[in-house]
């Protein structure tokens, strides 16, 4: 039997699709203006990617910021269960995820069975998500994919003071008013997001081994620095994107198997 899953975020819409226990594929694509359109596109280029016919996923389960616009779905269900899933599918050793989403960051704790014991979301703010490190790029004039090979060439990393994103952006204006190094300002402004992120982590006691999840698991200079901030490694797959899709799947089909 085959089950998917289909995360709508912020920035990027993502689908997997699992077999038997086995991840067959993944698929991510940008959500663009239409979150429903998003949902549909993504899902029809992922069972075209892994050459599967519609008719033979037994279930679906949304998920993400837009999991309300999936109308084909069977069920749908928050970002920290999925998240939570998927790590666990992907790694069953792993007791902690650091998931840091376009518009929200979440730090979770799970049991050694998989299941969530505690979280903390910080959902109301942009500080320390990709939103706010999206607004720095544009200001700085380098791509999201940049960030991270900037961040490393950083000889002292300038000091970010304000939480505010808007506040930051000015601050940032200033920096490079008064000529200080692009790669200095990268890496104190994931030097302040890891600062928030690392908040969640702390106020759950989260536990290693720690799973890093989202799109902004991909910068290397986030990582970076919230490996510093926390005082460990944190695991990064090459499929930390799609987490969120991969645990939805899984749920699935668990809903299929009740």
């Amino acid at each position: 039997m085959m089950y998917a899953g289909i995360d709508i975020g912020s920035n990027t819409a993502k689908a997997a699709v699992i077999k038997d226990g086995q991840l067959l594929g993944t698929q991510v694509i940008p959500t663009g203006y239409n979150p429903v359109t998003a949902g549909i596109k993504v899902f029809d280029l992922l069972l075209e990617k892994t050459a599967q016919v519609k008719t033979e996923i037994a279930a679906i389960v949304a998920t993400g910021y837009g999991r309300a616009s999936v109308e084909f779905a069977d069920k749908a269900m928050t970002e920290i269960i999925c998240h939570a899933t998927g790590a666990y599918f992907m790694n069953p050793t792993i007791r902690g995820i650091i998931d840091v989403g376009g518009q929200d960051s979440k730090a979770i704790l799970l049991d050694t069975s998989g299941r969530v014991e505690n979280f903390a979301m910080n959902d109301k703010c942009a500080a320390g998500t990709g939103r706010f490190l999206e607004v720095m790029a544009n200001t700085l004039e380098v791509t999201l994919d940049q960030l991270g090979n900037f961040s490393r060439r950083a000889d002292t990393p300038s000091k970010i003071s304000s939480i505010c994103t808007v506040f930051a952006e000015s601050e940032v204006i200033s920096m490079i008013a008064n000529q200080q190094r692009r790669e200095n300002i990268i890496a104190g402004l994931h030097e302040s997001a890891a600062a928030r992120v690392a908040i969640l982590a702390n106020k759950i006691n989260i536990r290693e081994p720690v799973m890093m999840t989202g799109g902004v698991a991909k910068n290397s200079g986030m990582v970076t620095a919230l490996e510093n901030r926390l005082g460990f490694e944190l695991l990064v797959g090459e499929l930390a994107q799609e987490n969120g899709a991969i645990g939805a799947a899984v749920l699935a089909s668990n809903l299929s198997n009740k």
